[in-house]
């Protein structure tokens, strides 16, 4: 039985931030409600797609709107706003991931929801929050890791920012607005009261820098990739070229791994620049970057195999979700119906997890 079985969750959000905190909520057994306009979350037309002999979806939507259900409501219309109404009579949590002000138009926005349901628990998530000079501005999370200077250390070899790999401030504004919601949740239970939450993409991301600026928290100047130990700054902490054109990394700041690796490659005399400050390790990374060239990739994981050392090989996603780690831990699962799902993250002991279905747009026409 979920965790979350009984709660009853209004969600009018799309894309990505909102789509992963409400799934995370459906995993764990509570009814998660998709209001989607009459042409749907524009997630499900997102290719690649699967499952096409039961109707098909999309890979990406399937992955973050499974075991919720569907209501395809034109908000603008009297009938659409009627029914939204209905649905906010007995749920407990209300969640929006439209640009400020958006709701309050529509007529649903705090202020209007609570007086429908007092004990509601809303939850707004914008880019940067319902209020602050830069709460109109449009964006997604480029933009918004670019505003939050985490694109300044996503950078190449020449120092040019690059398009990150994951969408960490849609990541992270997931978590926290799951977080909030939860906490609320445990408030409303000890005092009756629901609550009012302002979860901003931008706001989430922030505090993600603490281990990597902390000299630019302090006022001081701003991290770089080249003399920070966390991004490249330290031989241990670096990605290396194999001789197949592959890569392999050293993940580890503890000096144990360094003496194990450079004992292990008859190098001891390089031991004491491992331990000094990132940015002045140019002389080891050199070393290591002209050692690693040596062998393949998959040479290198052989030879490691018996060290003990931080290390890993750099995986591409199908590498990745082909190991037997993932199917260990049951991290990947297929269905004919279903298709291939993501397993949650939290799992409880003694729970059984199966993927709720895939929602159709709209099949959900009463309660």
């Amino acid at each position: 039985m979920g965790k979350l079985k009984g709660i009853k969750v209004v969600d009018l959000t799309q894309f990505l931030p909102g789509p992963m905190m409400t799934v995370m909520m459906a995993d764990q057994g509570a009814e998660v409600i998709k209001v989607e306009p009459p042409q749907g979350d524009p997630a499900r037309h997102q290719e690649p797609f699967e499952g096409e002999e039961n109707g098909g979806h999309s890979v990406w939507f399937g992955n973050l709107n499974r075991g919720k259900k569907s209501v395809a409501l034109d908000l603008k219309s009297d009938a659409g706003a009627a029914r939204l109404r209905q649905l906010c009579m007995d749920a407990d949590v209300f969640v929006e991931g439209f640009r400020p002000g958006v709701m309050k138009r529509l007529g649903f926005d705090y202020k209007n929801v609570k007086a429908i349901n007092p004990a509601i628990i809303y939850c707004s998530i914008s880019a940067f929050g319902q209020d602050g000079p830069m709460s109109e501005r449009p964006a997604h999370d480029l933009a918004v890791q670019a505003l939050a200077g985490f694109l300044s250390v996503n950078d190449d070899a020449d120092g040019a920012p690059v398009v990150p790999g994951v969408a960490s401030s849609d990541m992270a504004a997931g978590l926290t607005s799951l977080s909030a919601v939860l906490m609320a949740l445990v408030g409303r239970d000890r005092s009756g009261e629901g609550a009012y939450i302002d979860c901003a993409m931008f706001d989430s991301l922030l505090p993600w820098c603490a281990h990597t600026a902390s000299s630019a928290i302090a006022g001081g100047e701003p991290p770089r990739s080249d003399s920070q130990r966390s991004l490249g700054g330290a031989a241990f902490y670096q990605i290396y070229r194999t001789s197949d054109g592959k890569h392999v990394v050293l993940g580890a700041r503890e000096m144990k791994f360094a003496r194990n690796l450079l004992g292990a490659l008859g190098r001891e005399d390089l031991v004491p620049i491992a331990e000094r400050p990132a940015g002045e390790q140019g002389e080891l990374i050199a070393f290591l970057r002209q050692t690693f060239v040596t062998r393949t990739r998959d040479e290198w994981v052989q030879w490691f195999e018996d060290k003990d050392v931080a290390f890993a090989p750099v995986l591409s996603f199908r590498e990745a979700f082909d190991q037997e780690h993932v199917l260990g831990r049951g991290l990947l699962i297929e269905s004919e119906e279903k298709g291939h799902q993501i397993a949650p993250p939290i799992r409880f002991d003694g729970d059984e997890w199966q993927p709720g279905p895939i929602p159709a747009l709209g099949a959900k026409q009463d309660d």
